[in-house]
């Protein structure tokens, strides 16, 4: 079942199977579209997948809630990392224990879920809001990068993320900004106070736009001791787990990616 819920600055979908059982983990999602477009309600069939496929692997009573955050031009920085600061509050108040919930996003969805990381990070008490684990699709690291550079595959066209970067941030100083644009952070040490408890699920593609920033973060990562599990899918687009599950015509291959993520969940987050 799902149902919206309302918070003080935003809104999101909840689902999960028994509403009067405290769910054993949470899936807390931010979903893509360039800061500019699109809804969690798009994803609803992802979303609604997922859940079935943490049941499925044996998880008591898994629950996902994707934020609503406000778009572009409507609000830009800093409105929507507060959005996703109190999404996620909200996620913990529900759950008790950070270490049962999993952050995720895919592309612009997972740049607001590390921006996210990087606030946790700062504040006093990180060590006890920090989730436990994030799993992340072809996410959208650095906003403005030339090495985004257009692929005979990917969908996506680098100088319209570049605009839709450029959006979002406000101000063209806010692009250096860690907290506004992920990627820019070279910084070892917080990212290593920053890391999920348990490390990062990385899915991508290998024809991605965006691949040679995420491969660079993925390294910094690894050599601050971060823990990353990573899939890259030979000859895929961006987003791929997302574009399969809509564009596939067999269950196996609509649900490869989604089951690579729950795979990767149940490696880092037990059952209880």
């Amino acid at each position: 079942m799902w149902r919206e819920i309302i918070l003080k600055n935003s809104h999101g979908i909840w689902i999960n199977l028994d509403q009067y059982v405290k769910p054993d983990i949470v899936i807390y999602h931010c979903h893509g579209g360039g800061l500019s477009m699109g809804s969690g309600y798009f994803y609803l069939e992802f979303l609604l997948a997922w859940v079935s496929l943490l049941k499925e692997a044996g998880y008591r009573n898994p629950a996902i809630f994707s934020l609503e955050y406000t778009l572009v031009p409507d609000a830009v920085y800093p409105a929507q990392l507060e959005q996703t600061v109190t999404g996620y509050d909200y996620v913990r108040k529900i759950v008790g224990s950070p270490s049962r919930i999993c952050v995720g996003g895919d592309s612009a969805g997972a740049t607001l879920i590390l921006s996210l990381l990087l606030h946790i990070a700062k504040q006093p008490d990180y060590e006890n809001r920090r989730p436990g684990y994030a799993t992340l699709i072809s996410p959208w690291t650095t906003l403005f990068s030339t090495q985004n550079r257009n692929t005979t595959s990917d969908f996506l066209d680098a100088n319209q993320l570049h605009m839709y970067g450029r959006q979002y941030a406000g101000s063209e100083k806010n692009l250096g900004d860690p907290l506004v644009s992920p990627g820019v952070c070279k910084d070892g040490a917080w990212w290593a106070k920053a890391s999920p408890s348990k490390g990062y699920g990385i899915l991508f593609g290998s024809e991605e736009v965006l691949g040679p920033e995420l491969r660079d973060l993925i390294a910094l990562w690894r050599k601050n001791g971060c823990a990353v599990s990573v899939r890259e899918e030979a000859g895929a687009i961006h987003a791929w787990p997302v574009a399969s599950l809509f564009l596939c015509d067999t269950q196996a291959s609509r649900q490869k990616g989604l089951r690579d993520l729950v795979k990767m969940i149940e490696r880092a987050i037990e059952k209880q």
